[in-house]
């Protein structure tokens, strides 16, 4: 069978989940999908990212501090991104944000600290970012208005409402739907991803969580990307070929380091 023209972009492989069988996975998911996107959330995760991302060509890295992640951070770790950033299979600064659900070793000062700097440093080197917005949209969406308009990224696992997301396609960003627009108490994602400019839409798994239904509970994997894209095909009344074909074409032009 011929590869699906599909990204995963935004797919934790690199965690523990998979050590037993990440190498065969690995295969299945070079055999059948174009790539996907591995987004660290500190030095270590990040460092184990671009590992598989030198390892296999269909792989590529996202190096970033995750705001759950902070108690062990330092902002002289983004010394250490600041250098991942000239390698190739870099190809965004991520898993960055705000999350106010998961705060207690991470004061909302301190996360707006931290993103500020990545932020900055996404600018210096004109790469994209991978956004992490969890009951933080009103403070996010700030610290984005507030940005020069160069400076491009996707919401992953978008949760915000549809007037969010009109004010942050006016400035040219990405939205990433996976296992929750499955969901049947989905919290209004498939509205948004029904009325969501095709040219504006990524797929992605957050693998190894969320998986999409039927597999909900279980592990989830890139593989399964598929579904996510195959269910907001129907949603929109359109083919799953060309809804793969049009994710695929949005994230090599956010991510222009793909291939």
């Amino acid at each position: 069978m011929a590869r699906l023209p599909l990204y995963d972009t935004h797919a934790h492989l690199d965690v523990e989940d998979f050590d037993a069988d990440r190498k065969e996975l690995l295969q299945k998911i070079g055999e059948n999908m174009a790539g996907i996107i591995d987004p660290g959330c500190d030095l270590l995760s990040s460092q184990k990212a671009l590992d598989l991302a030198h390892a296999y060509p269909f792989v590529y890295a996202a190096v970033g501090l995750h705001p759950e992640e902070l108690s062990h951070c330092s902002l002289k770790d983004l010394e250490q991104l600041d250098a991942w950033c000239a390698d190739p299979k870099v190809v965004a600064i991520g898993e960055i944000g705000l999350d106010y659900y998961n705060d207690e070793n991470s004061p909302h000062a301190l996360q707006q600290e931290f993103l500020q700097a990545q932020l900055e440093l996404a600018r210096k080197h004109q790469l994209p970012v991978i956004l992490h917005d969890r009951d933080s949209h009103e403070d996010l969406l700030a610290i984005l208005l507030s940005q020069p308009e160069d400076l491009a990224g996707v919401l992953h696992c978008f949760s915000g409402s549809w007037e969010m997301a009109e004010k942050l396609l006016e400035r040219g960003w990405y939205f990433g739907f996976g296992g929750t627009s499955t969901f049947k108490n989905d919290r209004g994602v498939r509205s948004i991803l029904a009325k969501m400019p095709e040219d504006r839409i990524l797929f992605e798994t957050d693998s190894p969580y969320m998986a999409p239904v039927p597999y909900r509970g279980k592990r989830n994997n890139p593989l399964y990307t598929a579904i996510v894209a195959e269910r907001a095909a129907a949603l929109r009344g359109t083919t799953p070929e060309k809804i793969m074909e049009c994710s695929s074409n949005n994230a090599k032009m956010l991510f222009s380091k793909l291939k």
